[in-house]
């Protein structure tokens, strides 16, 4: 069995169409994030949807498939690890960001036939 201590399994659509930047010594990396959607009914019998985005994080060949054959609104299956970073902006504050690094990806939707 694989190690499956940090391992995360998301199926959701993409916000927008994801950003491939080619960076030093020619690695390639996409960045994009999905919705996930949780349903219930509430205590006082309304229908409720809660969003979540996550960030996600694809390198090399992974991000070569990705910028060829995905784009905003596609239904997609990512299994990866969640990685933890911070940076520093403009501004000279810390930030942190949780992304997910992809090890598997998965396009759900299906093209439409014309």
């Amino acid at each position: 069995m694989k190690n499956l201590k940090n391992s995360v399994q998301l199926i959701g659509h993409l916000g927008k169409a994801p950003e491939i930047t080619q960076l030093e010594k020619g690695k390639r990396i996409a960045r994009f994030s999905i919705a996930t959607n949780e349903n219930y009914v509430s205590a006082k019998g309304d229908k409720v949807t809660n969003t979540t985005w996550h960030n996600l994080v694809a390198w090399d060949a992974k991000a070569d498939y990705i910028e060829k054959h995905l784009d905003k609104g596609n239904e997609v299956l990512v299994q990866g690890k969640i990685s933890n970073r911070s940076y520093e902006d403009k501004n000279g504050q810390t930030r942190y960001i949780s992304e997910i690094v992809i090890n598997e990806i998965l396009k759900l939707t299906r093209e439409t036939q014309a």
